[in-house]
């Protein structure tokens, strides 16, 4: 079932991947790992869509919230290269959204989740106004931060996108899809990274596989929600936090439908191979090198993975240890001290291990899990430090 390249010592991956893959309906996924410096780990298998096509070298799959450590690598170029103050007001170069409240809000806000911007849904009225760049920039212009900035994180789901994308769409002068190839892409060597789908290349995209939709909630299920409401107040959080942060009416719709594809929404539609995303870690497990080429300062890769916050999250609920960007990296035995990365919906992630010289990832479609992944990517990272660690 699986099928590509793995160095001596890295075969648990390739069994681990492989179990993965033998449940019924698990459909297909790819798996990259660099050590060191180089690759350990390129392989794939299962299918990439429900009549049973193959999993190739090249499909690319649409990845959710993995896009916004891409997002963020992004930013950190151009913060590198003096083209954006991470601490400067976002009004400075995004006038519009100099009101509400939000006059003195940063990238470093944005970026760590303490904006206070996660609320979508009093945004838009139905989940297609995602797909309208103009519509949700001018809404969050004209928006009030739901939380005190600075203060808790809250996870901005899908506003995260918008806000990040147009600092860098405002300080370039370049669209998403323009800075994305000239200043990752090209200068990492990337095949198979971006936001969307380019129609010509939709012929290597994977297929989501996506669980059925939800029944009408019952007895049990409204209990299991009071429960949950009771637990968030314990801990001092308010589950509206979470429910404004994911849910948009429509949205199986939207995620069902190829306009998903033609949009940029930049905290959830990247379309990538696990080539590219480990070869961008690589690139940060490097300290900003990658096969000899430097694309970020080692302060800049320090700045950029700096924790910024340990608190519980006001919408996952969780100590996040928010980066500018990048969040800790859990596997099924714990934690990883100083790894950083972003995992997504569905299952699909990627993270880089500086200490071991380790960057993993994986790209899937059978969606699973929760908004921040599952426990596929989970197996799949300890047995990548058990392997790295018998190398060491």
């Amino acid at each position: 079932m699986i099928e590509g390249k793995i160095a001596a010592g890295f075969e648990p991956l390739a069994d681990a991947l492989s179990v993965q893959l033998r449940s019924p309906g698990a459909g297909g996924a790819s798996l990259c790992v660099w050590h060191r410096g180089e690759v350990v780990v390129d392989v794939w298998g299962g299918v990439r869509d429900e009549g049973g096509t193959p999993w190739t070298r090249d499909t690319v799959a649409l990845s959710f919230s993995t896009t916004k450590g891409v997002m963020a690598t992004l930013a950190h170029r151009l913060v590198d290269a003096g083209r954006i103050d991470c601490d400067a007001p976002i009004a400075e170069v995004w006038p519009e959204f100099g009101q509400a409240g939000k006059e003195r809000l940063t990238l470093r806000d944005v970026l760590s989740h303490r904006a206070g911007l996660h609320g979508v849904k009093a945004l838009i009225d139905d989940a297609d106004q995602l797909l309208d760049w103009e519509h949700m920039t001018r809404a969050l212009a004209a928006a009030t931060p739901r939380i005190d900035p600075g203060g808790r994180s809250a996870y901005h789901a899908l506003t995260y996108g918008w806000l990040v994308g147009e600092v860098i769409r405002r300080a370039t002068g370049m669209t998403l899809a323009e800075a994305l190839d000239r200043e990752l892409v090209r200068p990492l060597g990337l095949d198979g990274a971006w936001i969307g789908c380019p129609p010509e290349e939709r012929h290597r995209l994977a297929r989501l596989l996506l669980p059925p939709p939800p029944g009408k909630p019952g007895l049990s299920r409204r209990l299991a929600t009071l429960g949950l409401r009771g637990a968030w107040g314990l801990l001092g959080l308010d589950l509206a936090n979470s429910s404004s942060a994911f849910l948009a009416r429509g949205m199986r719709v939207v995620l069902r439908s190829d306009r998903l594809l033609d949009a940029e929404l930049p905290a959830m539609n990247g379309v990538f191979t696990a080539r590219a995303l480990a070869r961008i870690y690589a690139m940060l497990a490097g300290q900003g090198t990658v096969d000899g080429v430097r694309y970020l300062s080692p302060e800049a890769v320090r700045r950029a993975t700096r924790v910024q916050g340990r608190g519980l999250d006001e919408v996952l609920g969780i100590p996040m240890a928010w980066r500018l960007g990048y969040h800790f990296v859990g596997t099924t035995t714990g934690r990883l001290r100083g790894a950083f990365g972003h995992f997504g919906y569905g299952g699909s992630g990627a993270f880089a291990d500086p200490w071991r010289g380790l960057a993993v990832a994986m790209t899937l479609n059978r969606v699973a899990g929760t908004p921040v992944g599952d426990g596929r990517l989970l197996r799949i990272a300890a047995a990548a430090v058990r392997a790295a660690d018998h190398r060491r």
